[in-house]
């Protein structure tokens, strides 16, 4: 089907935050309307906040003409219903970790972490939809009772689409956002009711896994309504992620992935089997400490983040020997829940503000950069890094980013590539064609300096020397 003139799409990214939406040009991919809302803080949250943020970021005409829409959103999330559809407690969020001992438990009875990577292609942490569900039978057996089906949050969020444009017929989820409840397996491709059973003693109904571009359904309006996805998936359409890509995310935490040709298993739990939007994998690493290593960074010196940046880029690589370990919130990969940030190597000569930044930086990117060995390891080629998120706008990020992770680093020009991604796919579902190519803009192409290579590899040791000596283990 050709694409008419001006053929409009809209996507949506519903996060922990926000609900965005951009409404965009079919055919070129340029955003004519956008629309943003905010969402309650918290780890707990009713879904119909959710709808609230989506017709508040929606308000005044902005979906007028639009053909198609796609919601990606944040992973994880456990949204319970009753018999009658209706939500039974506030959705536990991705980052809700009250489920940790739960996320234990399940590793010992399944019979290791080990046998989860094979069979289920993630290890259990308390992210993971499966381990709320174990904490739900654990704490709220009442509410598990009333539960007849359980959802992730963009599937909550296209069935109310659909549902309240008369064209519900059932829940319906995408490979992407499934692979990351720890009931399906993207190395399958099949939900594993085992699983269910071991983690709630009984089976749930769960949303219907659509292809890449099949109809979730269409209102009674004539809007098509795509299948969605995760907001990491909707990230990598958005970015037209291809073979030997990986992004680095500096959001609040920090996550690497890459497109695959194949499932993964890592029984480090280290990096999650995960599937894309595309009939691909996408196996990814999360850390918890990225942008806000920078923000504590600039805390420490009482100054601003734009002063931070310059005082890093004054200082020589290396930082004079001075080292921050950074897991200021603990950390997610490595799994070392109860660490803490660690300055090391402090001398009366780096004791500088301009070497203390420097340390910042380079302590969150070596973060990163293991995150990269990590997929690396697992098979995974990584040639090129497209580097995204807040913390992407940092001078001295770009200029460390590239040695460290051994590649040429871009940065695409800030953008809500999420919500691209879903726009995107909504696209390819309403013309039934491949994914439309759209441009990614780019704000800066930076190389590895061949001749940093040494002292690239001695600041990269000295981070694992340290590791090592504090926590007895190696990196992810």
């Amino acid at each position: 089907m050709a694409i008419q003139r001006e053929q409009l799409v809209a996507g949506v990214d519903s996060s922990t935050q926000s609900c965005k939406v951009v409404v965009c040009d079919a055919g070129t991919g340029e955003v004519v309307r956008q629309g943003r809302a905010s969402h309650p803080d918290g780890t707990e949250v009713h879904p119909s906040e959710w709808w609230t943020a989506y017709e508040a970021a929606t308000a005044g005409g902005l979906l007028d003409g639009v053909s198609a829409i796609a919601v990606g959103g944040q992973q994880h999330g456990m949204v319970t219903l009753d018999d009658a559809d209706e939500v039974v407690r506030p959705a536990l969020l991705w980052n809700d970790t009250r489920s940790a001992p739960d996320a234990s438990d399940l590793i010992d009875e399944l019979g290791g972490a080990q046998r989860w990577a094979t069979e289920v292609g993630v290890v259990p942490v308390a992210s993971f939809t499966v381990t709320k569900l174990r904490w739900l039978r654990r704490c709220e057996p009442e509410s598990l009772e009333r539960t007849r089906t359980c959802v992730l949050p963009h599937d909550w969020l296209t069935g109310q689409i659909l549902k309240r444009g008369d064209g519900f017929d059932g829940w319906t989820t995408d490979r992407g956002d499934a692979s990351g409840t720890g009931y399906w397996s993207a190395g399958s491709g099949d939900y594993l009711p085992d699983v269910l059973d071991l983690a709630i003693g009984r089976q749930v109904g769960l949303p219907r896994v659509l292809g890449p571009t099949e109809a979730a359904g269409r209102t009674g309006s004539g809007l098509v309504v795509a299948p969605g996805t995760g907001d990491n998936m909707g990230a990598a359409l958005g970015l037209g992620l291809r073979p030997g890509d990986a992004v680095i995310s500096l959001g609040t935490s920090g996550t690497a992935f890459a497109r695959h040709d194949a499932a993964i298993a890592d029984d480090s739990g280290a990096v999650a089997s995960f599937a894309d939007a595309t009939g691909g994998f996408l196996p990814l690493l999360a850390t918890l400490n990225a942008a806000r290593v920078l923000t504590a960074g600039a805390s420490m010196l009482g100054v601003e983040l734009a002063e931070l940046d310059r005082l890093a880029l004054a200082a020589e690589p290396g930082a004079g020997g001075l080292s921050l370990l950074p897991y200021l919130d603990g950390e997610r990969t490595p799994n070392l829940p109860t660490a803490t940030g660690t300055l090391s190597g402090l001398t009366r000569a780096n004791a500088t503000p301009e070497n203390l930044a420097r340390a910042v930086v380079e302590g969150m990117l070596t973060n990163l950069a293991e995150a990269l060995d990590a997929l690396r390891g697992q098979g995974v080629r990584v040639e090129r890094v497209l580097l995204i998120g807040g913390a992407a706008a940092s001078a001295a990020v770009r200029s460390v980013a590239a040695d460290l992770f051994e590649a040429e680093v871009q940065v695409p020009a800030a953008g809500e590539y999420v919500a691209l991604g879903a726009a995107r796919q909504a696209a390819a579902t309403l013309l039934g064609t491949d994914l439309p190519e759209w441009e990614v803009r780019t704000d800066a192409v930076l190389e590895p300096d061949a001749a940093a290579s040494e002292r690239t590899a001695e600041l990269r040791g000295r981070y694992a020397d340290l590791r090592g000596l504090l926590y007895d283990r190696p990196g992810p």
